[in-house]
């Protein structure tokens, strides 16, 4: 084999949507190492946590990444309730989930439009993120925003969804089910597709499970992790769930296992829309966190696991806030996949982990 060369990869790059930035030690066409470089978009939001009290703070949260808004927002408030012994009312659960999963559809939906671009689908790409639009109107009329929604707040929700705008918004899910999974199919069928992603970026369970890989990067290695079925608040009224899996543990399963979620969202916002009881949808909060007072959360982005953290000091202004990301947790699984692959192969791997920079480096 030929010597050994660094290439740096990203952070601006013509096909990686994302501001990532890999050396690849490259011999000939072959990948042999990888050496992430992170904090090239850092914007220190944690420190903020000492100079806006816990109701601001929420805004700053929801601003971590504009994809995973909606669920830094329900991570973080759910976090500073449960640091202040809040309980929010059982229909506030509801809308917020309703929201969270409709934020999962857009958020597949983009990712799925981007991927399909590298495939070089232009037209699929724009199928895509044609229904994306479907559920950026859905937000806009049930929040008055598109991607930052600003509708969780400590205590519950500052919106509700009335009976009419929740038959639109079946209606609307029905439609895109019908379209999408037309979409689904081609893209799954499609022999360019697995020419480009059977077998790369191969990731087993055992080293999915050892690099606590989580999201649809592990499901798609047969790892059923996934926080939905822990059953908290909406989701423990479901009548059942089962994590998506995939035991392939390559490119392909990655995006197979994103495509079978979509349609999974789509059903779990259909039943809570038919069962969210009545009743109100915040609670007042008043005080602050107590000195010395802690908290975790978790949650499950549209990238897996997301971990929540908070302490108290008596004052309106946290003590710390620490979010622990999907992305943070999967970055030594996307070392192993890229190692041993072809130099050409590296986009694609990336992309079907998925990885939001903006999240890791917040």
């Amino acid at each position: 084999m030929g010597k050994a060369t660094v290439i740096p990869f990203g952070p601006q790059h013509p096909v990686l949507p994302e501001p990532l930035h890999l050396d690849l030690v490259v011999q000939d066409e072959t990948v042999v190492d990888v050496l992430p470089q992170i904090g090239f978009v850092h914007r220190g939001l944690e420190k903020l946590v000492e100079t806006r009290d816990y109701n601001q703070f929420i805004y700053i949260a929801e601003r971590i990444c504009g994809i995973c808004a909606t669920g830094h927002s329900i991570g973080y408030a759910e976090t500073v309730e449960s640091l202040m012994g809040v309980e929010i009312p059982k229909r506030a659960e509801y809308l917020r989930i309703i929201w969270h999963e409709l934020s999962r559809v857009h958020s597949h939906l983009l990712w799925l439009g981007l991927a399909a671009d590298a495939f070089g689908f232009e037209s699929m790409f724009m199928h895509c993120w044609r229904l994306r639009e479907r559920v950026l109107d859905l937000f806009e009329k049930t929040t008055g925003g598109r991607v930052i929604l600003s509708v969780v707040k400590v205590g519950g929700v500052v919106r509700d969804i009335d009976a009419t705008q929740m038959a639109e918004i079946n209606a609307v899910l029905d439609g895109l089910k019908d379209d999408y999974t037309k979409i689904m199919n081609t893209l799954l069928t499609d022999t360019s597709v697995k020419n480009r992603t059977v077998g790369v970026g191969h990731i087993s369970t055992e080293d999915a499970r050892s690099l606590s890989m989580v999201g649809p990067f592990a499901r798609a290695s047969n790892l059923p992790y996934d926080v939905r079925s822990f059953g908290k608040g909406a989701y423990g009224d479901l009548a059942d769930f089962q994590p998506i899996v995939a035991t392939e543990g390559d490119c392909y399963a990655r995006v197979k296992v994103r495509c079978l979620e979509v349609l999974q969202s789509i059903e779990i916002i259909k039943e809570l829309a038919a069962k969210i009881p009545a009743g109100d949808i915040e609670v007042a909060v008043k005080g602050a966190p107590a000195d010395g007072a802690q908290a975790s959360n978790v949650l499950e982005q549209p990238r897996g696991e997301c971990y929540y953290y908070a302490r108290g000091n008596g004052s309106k202004n946290l003590e710390r806030m620490r979010i622990r990301t999907p992305t943070s947790q999967n970055l030594a699984g996307m070392t192993v996949a890229l190692k041993g692959c072809d130099l050409a192969d590296v986009n694609m791997i990336i992309l079907t982990i998925d990885p939001c920079i903006s999240c890791t480096e917040r």
